[in-house]
């Protein structure tokens, strides 16, 4: 007996690891580049959090909700094109949405080939080359950017398994995953154009902001003024190039934060960004809500 409680123990832990569904981005090969590194996930002493490098093939980690309402949302987490921030800027933002009802699809798009530890080699490369940064993840940000518009045809394709609005698909991206954000709202062209998108501290040094495309979807930019990178400045001109086109785009412009916050609590307003862009999707009528909420 004692046994068998033990075995029903593990299997309860086990058993949601094993339903978690995870699927496989249909993409075309990358012509002259190539992974020597296998994919890795560990702790970041660099950056102290949950991340992800080499990725050589997409996949999508699917987050269900138990009562979807509809709404759903690819997630690309940040980290330079070197490694994917894959805890605060993927899987527990993908909770927190599952709780009100949306369902999330967490994306591993494809970053530039590492050693070991691709977050120590973009942090040193930042402080002793930077400009090698810029020619490694050239190749790379366009078929980054090419998973992501995958991404959403896939979502809008199987939209009904999912129990989801395929008018009400969005794309979520933070630093390198917002300059992924970016090129998905420019390069989109039907099955594979958000509805909505959410650029957070999106990396336009890496690329720059262009003419908002026709038909845009709605955006909501979220930044903070003290971003070490300098993509204040960014984000407001993302903003701009939507409104100067006649659109109704929002942007949350926190005094401090820094970069990289994410779903980290630092004790600052933006530690709430993410019930902010709840707001705005219940009032954009993207999400539908209820009185509990």
């Amino acid at each position: 007996m004692k046994h068998f409680i033990t075995l029903i123990a593990i299997m309860t832990i086990i058993t949601p690891i094993l339903s978690q569904e995870i699927i496989n981005i249909p993409h075309e090969k990358a012509e002259g580049v190539t992974w020597a590194t296998k994919e890795r996930q560990f702790h970041s002493e660099v950056w102290d959090t949950q991340v992800v490098t080499n990725v050589s093939k997409p996949t999508m980690r699917v987050f269900k909700p138990e009562n979807p309402n509809g709404t759903a949302i690819i997630i690309a987490p940040g980290g330079g094109l070197y490694g994917l921030s894959i805890e605060s800027e993927g899987n527990m933002v993908a909770k927190w949405l599952n709780n009100k009802g949306i369902t999330a699809f967490v994306l591993k798009y494809r970053l530039v080939p590492t050693g070991e530890d691709g977050t120590k080699e973009i942090s040193d490369e930042g402080v002793n080359n930077p400009a090698r940064i810029g020619e490694r993840i050239k190749p790379i940000l366009p078929i980054s950017i090419a998973d992501g518009l995958s991404a959403v045809a896939y979502v809008r394709e199987n939209a009904q398994m999912y129990g989801v609005d395929v008018s009400k698909i969005g794309f979520m991206g933070f630093s390198a995953g917002g300059a992924v954000t970016m090129g998905v709202a420019y390069y989109a062209n039907t099955i594979d154009k958000p509805d909505f998108i959410v650029p957070v501290y999106p990396w336009t040094t890496a690329f720059p902001v262009q003419d908002a495309p026709t038909d845009a979807p709605k955006m909501l930019i979220v930044c903070a003024t003290d971003d070490p990178l300098g993509l204040a400045k960014g984000s407001i001109a993302l903003y701009n190039s939507w409104l100067n086109k006649g659109y109704r785009p929002a942007l949350h412009m926190y005094s401090q934060g820094g970069h990289g916050f994410g779903m980290k609590t630092q004790g600052l307003p933006s530690d709430d960004w993410i019930q902010r862009f709840y707001d705005w999707a219940v009032v954009e009528n993207i999400v539908s809500t209820s009185k509990k909420d």
